[in-house]
């Protein structure tokens, strides 16, 4: 639902409207939405949405905070309510002003689906009504022996349907879409209500018929809504797995398990060891609580006034845009979860900063998504990341976060030497001070950052993760108040209702990360890929994290970070933590590998994103967001040679290793920008990157070799570019 646009900001200057204030007001024209199936909402269709998905968000919040459910019910809920709200979503947007004619092949496709999916529904029905109002024990025998086949069978023609003929007129609801909406409502609906009793029997020969008819049905759903919303190459992957599960009997070495049939396996696949396991148990819980966080941010403009107060700050400083774009995205990346999101979000007003002021669209492009991404490694919140590990590992939340704020800041001093040895290469400049907004009254509103402090201070305090994002979000209304943009009845439902918006992606992933999840639980693949990769490494830990780093990097680039994490993780982890690594050290090892794999040539989404943005090339997009942010491919090396800087150690070695970490990236950020005193030739950054490579293991040795080697550059430099003469 659309906002007006307010010519105020949060800034309160009416009288003059900088040239950030211009671009602001351009970016909150369409602020909202990161997707296509998100924009051209108008009339009924809009409202009902709207409503929709601001009940959806409510309910997540009354459970997470007043009423609790039972896990399972509240993990379908959210699936099922995702999946719904999805293709609904899908089906409002408009691609074409032109009434177009549906062909005949279409509509008996979505007759026949209709009638699949309609007896299904009924079937599903008639067994909750007997069940729950008439309180009988056994369900009506057709219901239960019949609704299954014609349901999946239905839905499978409606996403066929969808897949042959997906270019029509939405100005109002397709009716396949529609379909697949009710669909999920039954095959859901049909878990919830017997999940208790699916927990017994789930993979098991006594397995209904029902289980596995309503089971391959939510397979379909939450495959179709990913290629909607997430592209082919997570549903490429997760059909590999799927296949892997029943071709086992066949497949030769280590690939080989005796095979599942379709009623064990689909059955197994709706529980907490797959769909509704680690993935959906974050994204029900954290992921859509910090995901609507940002959207109180936005909705409010509070978030608004981050970007600004960076701008008043650094933005008249050589290649100010880009430094404030450091800022601004990290802190906003960290939120909310989603580096490709993030880039849209923020970059919508920094991107066109960046080149106003000289950087090159593939350049301004690049630190966006560099930045973006490493929000997803920034404590406390670090893009749920460090709630999944926490869920995954049973390592304390406060100790994961404390163990990432060393290499985090590492990262994003890195990002910013990148940026600002590229400025004084190519002579750039800041923008004018009377184009950028006033410090001083941004000063006065310090209180905006509320939101922030009372988040970061709560988590330390020792509060429930849940109780310090609602309080968060409860702070973000107040501070409202005192800007023009307080937040009443209407903007608390536009917040509500774009929160669910925004999550609805991540909803999708993380089950079908679930599935791949399930599949590694069931096969045993896991435990197998670690065995070999243990005598692939040799016992080595070094050959073995550098497999994991491999592994990591590939599967991210199928599928979203948090998404990605969770599989990795399942896959790889067993087998470094067997060969001796620290749990804590592997877990953040893959992490940091799964996150950056958003910008990682060739599949690198969150620069793809920000090429969009700049209109610039994305595969030279991609490269160079590669190259700003090489540190993170470093950094993780770091603390496995140095665990202080995971804070495991004396205040003096966390120190030594800190500095020898910011001086080895720094010489690594010259080498790549091939800048240092002055311009540096191929001889000197080959000296500069081996010694910033040589501090990564965190010796006294190794680190002086570096520094020997930066001083040697030093010296050879200046008697290269000697000092211009005063006189």
């Amino acid at each position: 639902m659309r906002q007006p646009s307010d010519p105020e900001t949060v800034m309160g200057d009416n009288h003059h409207q900088s040239l950030i204030e211009q671009e602001t007001a351009r970016a909150n024209v369409d602020e909202e939405p990161l997707s296509a199936n998100q924009r051209d909402f108008d009339g009924t269709r809009n409202w009902v949405i709207a409503i929709l998905c601001a009940s959806y968000t409510v309910f997540h919040l009354a459970v997470m905070n007043v009423y609790p459910l039972e896990t399972w019910a509240y993990r379908l809920s959210h699936v099922g309510g995702g999946l719904a709200l999805g293709f609904l979503l899908y089906s409002s947007t408009r691609f074409s002003d032109a009434m177009s004619k549906r062909s005949p092949l279409s509509m008996a496709l979505l007759a026949l689906a209709g009638a699949g999916i309609l007896y299904g529904f009924a079937g599903v029905a008639a067994i909750w009504i007997n069940g729950t109002i008439l309180g009988e024990r056994l369900p009506p025998a057709w219901a239960m022996q019949s609704f299954g086949l014609p349901l999946a069978l239905g839905t499978g023609l409606a996403i066929l349907n969808g897949w042959l003929f997906p270019d029509r007129n939405r100005a109002r609801f397709d009716a396949g879409d529609v379909l697949l909406a009710i669909a999920t409502i039954a095959a859901i609906g049909y878990i919830i209500f017997f999940a208790r009793q699916l927990q017994l029997r789930a993979g098991m020969p006594m397995a209904l018929p029902g289980d596995m008819w309503a089971s391959i049905t939510g397979v379909m759903l939450i495959i179709e809504l990913t290629r909607r919303l997430a592209g082919m190459a997570l549903v490429i992957i997760v059909g590999i797995f799927v296949a892997y599960a029943f071709l086992g009997p066949w497949l030769p070495g280590i690939f080989q398990h005796r095979g599942y049939d379709a009623k064990r396996f689909f059955s197994y696949i709706f529980t907490d060891n797959g769909i509704l396991s680690a993935p959906i148990a974050i994204s029900s819980t954290y992921i859509i609580l910090f995901v609507v966080f940002a959207a109180f941010l936005q909705t409010t403009r509070v978030g608004e006034y981050f970007v600004n107060l960076a701008f008043a700050a650094a933005g008249h400083k050589r290649g100010g845009p880009a430094k404030v774009a450091i800022f601004a995205s990290g802190l906003m990346g960290m939120i909310n979860g989603t580096s490709a999101g993030n880039v849209v979000a923020t970059g919508s007003l920094t991107i066109p900063m960046m080149k106003k002021v000289g950087y090159k669209p593939q350049t301004s492009a690049s630190v966006e998504a560099a930045a973006s991404t490493g929000g997803q490694i920034m404590p406390p919140i670090m893009g749920a990341g460090a709630f999944i590990m926490a869920e995954i590992t049973g390592i304390s939340y406060m100790e994961i976060v404390y163990a990432a704020i060393i290499p985090a800041v590492i990262y994003f001093i890195s990002v910013y030497f990148m940026v600002d040895l590229a400025a004084q290469k190519a002579d750039m400049k800041g923008l004018p001070r009377d184009q950028l907004p006033k410090l001083n009254v941004l000063i006065k509103q310090v209180y905006l950052f509320s939101p922030i402090l009372v988040l970061i201070g709560a988590l330390f305090a020792g509060y429930s993760v849940i109780r310090c994002g609602t309080y968060a979000m409860m702070a973000a209304a107040v501070v409202s108040w005192f800007t023009p943009h307080a937040m009443g009845p209407a903007r608390l439902f536009h917040a509500l209702d774009q929160g669910a918006r925004m999550v609805l992606q991540l909803v999708a992933v993380c089950a079908t990360a679930g599935i791949i999840v399930g599949v590694i639980a069931l096969t045993g693949i896991g435990a197998r890929f670690s065995t070999v990769l243990l005598s692939l490494a040799d016992q080595s830990q070094i050959f073995a994290l550098f497999f994991a780093m491999v592994v990591s990097i590939i599967l991210g680039m199928g599928m979203p970070t948090t998404a990605a994490y969770a599989v990795a993780a399942s896959v790889i982890a067993p087998g470094v933590i067997n060969l001796g690594v620290e749990p804590l050290v592997a877990h953040l090892f893959i992490f940091y590998f799964a996150v950056m794999s958003a910008i990682t040539p060739p599949v690198a989404l969150a620069a793809y994103a920000g090429s969009a943005l700049a209109g610039s090339d994305p595969v030279r997009t991609s490269v160079e967001s590669f190259r700003i942010g090489l540190a993170a491919f470093v950094v993780p090396y770091m603390f496995f040679f140095s665990p202080a800087m995971l804070l495991d150690g004396a205040w003096h070695e966390i120190l030594h290793v800190a500095v020898t970490a910011v001086i080895g990236v720094y010489l690594l950020s010259c080498a790549v920008q091939g800048w240092f005193l002055g311009h540096a030739n191929m001889v000197l950054r080959g000296l500069l990157a081996l010694g910033g490579l040589s501090m990564i293991a965190g010796g006294w040795l190794s680190d002086g070799i570096g520094i020997g080697v930066a001083a040697l550059c030093f010296f050879f430099q200046k008697q290269s570019h000697p000092a211009p003469s005063q006189d």
